[in-house]
């Protein structure tokens, strides 16, 4: 294995002294993430996390427009509740915190958990479960949290920012849950520090479709196929659980080793499945965003837009990980 860590037991604390060297709007207090600016009293507070090793998010998507506090469980680890609890003390301005939660077991019973002890503030949460490749594993009771995050951060975000009250905040977030579909391929496994070895063995010809981003395996396995044919796959998973319409706000998203290239060249056949199915691109990411520590793969994510949702995504942002309008 090689890797740019100083030791396996501590990439978690030195990467976010990296993040917090590099971004000074940013704070790290007790591996939790929060805005360097504090809370806005009158503004709903957004606090979201889950294990490391998926960058930028959360931590990334920690500012103006986004995420008011993220916190960083371990590789592959949820946070424990005692994070969480004092994200939310710290960004709560008076008009309540949103928790948004991926649908993973121990970021559900932790952020429950925490939820329940901040009896001294109005909490309200969402469940990100977007994954459209398998209702239930090993991690999960239900579809997995994936890509969606994003969307459900930025727009949620952008809602908060504006000063709407946290049951609206709440409710948008959940909308864009429910809009959202994701399906995720696999070229190799991730490498965890410190296992030091592949999670998964994964034969040089082989993929693995509908893969999770901790290397849950998916739907089945399948010989190496162009990109058109894997993209294929994908969006035929997507448009069978959300049929294909209207504007969409699609993510082409890297799962930490797959060159941006590579990428264009799936995004490019994502546009030409959509166009074929009569509906459109409105919006679009493409690039590392919901990330695997260094598995090369893809996961395309794809959100039924309205004009509501189109403007709020298009409203100012200024994170690491996501910037526009300011």
């Amino acid at each position: 294995m090689k890797k740019l860590i100083n030791a396996a037991d501590s990439v978690v604390g030195d990467a976010l002294r990296g993040l917090a060297a590099a971004h000074p709007s940013l704070r790290v207090r007790d591996q939790v993430v929060y805005r360097a600016s504090g809370p806005r009293a009158g503004k709903v507070g957004l606090v979201s996390g889950g294990g490391s090793g998926h960058e930028p998010l959360h931590a990334g998507f920690v500012g103006h427009g986004m995420l008011d506090a993220a916190c960083p469980g371990e590789i592959f680890t949820s946070p424990v509740p005692d994070q969480i609890i004092d994200a939310t003390r710290a960004v709560d301005g008076g008009a309540g915190v949103l928790h948004i939660v991926k649908n993973y077991t121990g970021d559900v019973l932790n952020f429950e958990m925490a939820a329940e002890l901040c009896d001294d503030v109005d909490v309200a949460s969402v469940l990100v479960d977007d994954d459209v490749a398998v209702q239930d594993s090993l991690y999960t009771a239900g579809r997995r949290g994936t890509g969606a995050t994003l969307f459900v951060e930025k727009i949620a975000g952008a809602l908060a920012e504006e000063g709407a009250p946290l049951d609206v905040v709440a409710r948008v977030a959940a909308e864009v849950d429910d809009r959202s579909r994701s399906f995720g391929v696999a070229l190799t496994s991730c490498t965890t520090p410190a296992a030091g070895k592949p999670t998964f063995d994964l034969p040089d010809d082989r993929v693995e479709l509908g893969i999770g981003i901790h290397g849950e395996p998916g739907r089945r396995r399948a010989p190496m196929a162009p990109a058109r044919e894997l993209a294929a796959v994908a969006m035929e998973a997507v448009h069978g659980d959300l049929p294909l319409q209207g504007d969409l706000l699609v993510l082409v998203n890297g799962m930490g080793g797959t060159p941006l290239m590579e990428l264009y060249v799936v995004f490019a056949e994502v546009d030409a499945f959509i166009r074929g199915k009569g509906a459109r691109i409105a919006r679009s990411l493409v690039g590392d965003y919901v990330t695997s520590l260094d598995m090369q793969g893809f996961s395309v994510t794809v959100c039924r837009l309205d004009d509501e949702l189109t403007r709020l995504w298009d409203a100012p942002v200024e994170t690491p990980g996501l910037r526009w309008g300011r």
